[in-house]
């Protein structure tokens, strides 16, 4: 007998809960290749491997921890997916984005959304930071195919403000306050697992995209469809091919990543306490 996804998400979601002591998380937070660092700043974290998880798929890819941490992070209770899976690892879109529709289901409306990108805008190198303003799906599969439960959202999800606008100008304020440069641009998804070729990138640019991925467009589609609001930063990791010499290597991302994270880290620590006022409609 085939268990839903709505009930499979309801069992995973459970048994997260069961597990997560006194936490009540607010926001969930996804880490990116490389991007890991980020979860040092929760406090009093209790960490859960995805294989015990009912129903999630564990990361097979150099960088993704496969844990789920929950903890105090900027005063507020989160839960943080250290290491995400990804369509080119074989995947279903739904295995993919389950999680988000766990985190609907535990009722947590907030959601940030971190990668690792390639930079295809001239004014993007390794070590920038980009709030993602809108995407172009380029993976030839979307999450929402198929069956639609009326329980997550609406056949026809509209998708004009992905990106909640208000998450990305407070996303802005905190880099101001912590003294970071904080980019804005559109992120294209595509499949992967290869880089893309350079006459693909040039193709890409004169779509509109400023920095390229594997990810985060699945989740933030789902995110949508739940109603959840979403705030999404990719961290430019390498020029894109064919704009810079050098061949791109995923070690070299990876380090990258590191490096920047540590700011990217300060960001988020500093700007989920801001979050949770807009969606209370308090004052900090």
């Amino acid at each position: 007998m085939t268990i839903s996804l709505y009930d499979r998400a309801s069992e995973a979601a459970r048994y997260i809960m069961a597990n997560a002591k006194t936490r009540t998380p607010r926001i969930a937070v996804v880490l990116g290749s490389g991007l890991g660092g980020v979860a040092d700043a929760v406090q009093d974290g209790v960490e859960i491997p995805y294989s015990e998880i009912p129903h999630f798929v564990d990361s097979t890819v150099e960088g993704h921890a496969g844990k789920l941490i929950i903890g105090l992070c900027g005063g507020v209770d989160v839960v943080l997916m250290k290491g995400r899976a990804h369509f080119y690892e074989g995947y279903s879109m739904e295995e993919v984005t389950l999680p988000v529709r766990v985190f609907n289901l535990m009722d947590i409306r907030s959601l940030i959304l971190t990668n690792a990108a390639g930079g295809t805008a001239p004014h993007l190198s390794p070590g920038s930071l980009m709030a993602i303003t809108d995407h172009i799906n380029m993976m030839g599969e979307n999450p929402l195919r198929g069956p639609n439960d009326e329980r997550f959202g609406p056949r026809f999800p509209d998708m004009t403000g992905v990106y909640t606008p208000s998450y990305v100008e407070a996303a802005h304020e905190i880099a101001r306050e912590i003294g970071a440069v904080l980019f804005e641009g559109v992120y294209m998804a595509l499949r992967g697992p290869s880089y893309e070729t350079p006459a693909e990138i040039r193709m890409m640019r004169k779509l509109g995209a400023d920095a390229v991925g594997m990810s985060t467009v699945p989740e933030a589609t789902v995110a949508r469809h739940c109603g959840m609001n979403v705030l999404a930063i990719s961290c430019i990791t390498n020029v894109a091919a064919g704009l810079a010499v050098a061949e791109i290597d995923h070690s070299e991302v990876m380090a990258v990543g590191e490096r920047a994270g540590k700011q990217l880290a300060e960001l988020i620590v500093r700007v989920i306490p801001r979050l949770v006022s807009l969606d209370s409609g308090t004052s900090i």
